[in-house]
């Protein structure tokens, strides 16, 4: 019988589609202890439960719930339970240039502090870990997780923020709707989008959040429910509407549509065939 008390279960997401792959860890630890290592990439976790120790820098430090733990690529570190119920938390495994966009210089951001108390981005991240854990979306991942890489590094490490404005916002977040319409099955990249005007990935997605007033994604997904809406009321079954539409499966869109209408898919086509002629 497995140990409820030990368990790690990775997911791999994609930003964007055919993008790069980004690894996220869900782990829950009464005794594992890790042996000293080191990632290429930055460690960003949250811890949920319970106190975890990490030897890092020639120090241990300790971190417990809602704290940010940010391990910089390169760094040995070791980490394990610190309390007799050990401890949870929910990791990604960064690339460097994914905290770069949106400050200034070429180096790499640094962290002073490798434990951080940010608790309005500490519950952001672990949102978006969640989420993208059931559902790893490449346009919901590339939308969500730079942005808050980005807010971690000018929030907390010595770089500097870059400046915020991006002329012509408004033409830029209707270029880049039509083009998530359009492409609605398989919709690009936003790094590819962003290239082709000429713009950071950051950019693009500050420019269609002042106009839109949501992320990318969010539009997306309440597109791709409205056209959800159109093919249940034909009859089609929500497990059959989930692809046409673009979600990954049914699971995905009574996910969002329960967001945006407040009613499962199902409970929404059966309603529209009791109300029928």
């Amino acid at each position: 019988m497995a140990d409820v008390r030990e368990q790690a279960r990775w997911t791999r997401a994609r930003l964007g589609r055919c993008g790069p792959p980004l690894d996220l860890l869900t782990a829950r630890f009464s005794r594992h202890e890790y042996a000293p290592h080191a990632h290429d990439e930055f460690t960003v976790g949250v811890t949920v439960g319970g106190l975890e120790v990490i030897a890092y820098r020639g120090g241990r430090i300790h971190s417990g719930p809602g704290s940010i733990v940010v391990l910089e690529p390169g760094e040995m570190h070791t980490g394990g339970p610190a309390a007799p119920d050990g401890y949870s938390y929910r990791a990604l495994y960064a690339a460097p240039a994914l905290l770069t966009d949106g400050t200034l210089g070429t180096g790499l951001p640094h962290f002073r502090k490798p434990v951080l108390h940010d608790p309005e981005l500490a519950a952001a991240l672990r949102r978006a870990h969640t989420d993208l854990s059931a559902h790893p979306d490449p346009v919901e991942a590339e939308s969500r997780l730079p942005w808050l890489l980005t807010a971690l590094t000018r929030r907390h490490s010595t770089s500097r923020a870059s400046d915020d404005t991006v002329p012509g916002a408004g033409p830029v977040a209707l270029a880049v709707r039509d083009r998530l319409a359009d492409e609605l099955l398989a919709p690009p990249s936003l790094a590819a989008l962003a290239a082709d005007l000429g713009l950071s990935r950051y950019q693009l997605l500050r420019a269609f959040r002042t106009t839109m007033g949501v992320p990318p994604y969010a539009w997306l997904a309440q597109y791709r429910v409205t056209r959800a809406r159109a093919l249940l009321d034909t009859g089609l079954r929500p497990a059959e509407v989930a692809g046409l539409v673009g979600f990954a499966d049914q699971a995905h869109l009574t996910r969002w549509f329960r967001r945006v209408l407040g009613v499962t898919p199902a409970a929404y086509r059966n309603s529209v065939q009791d109300a029928g002629p």
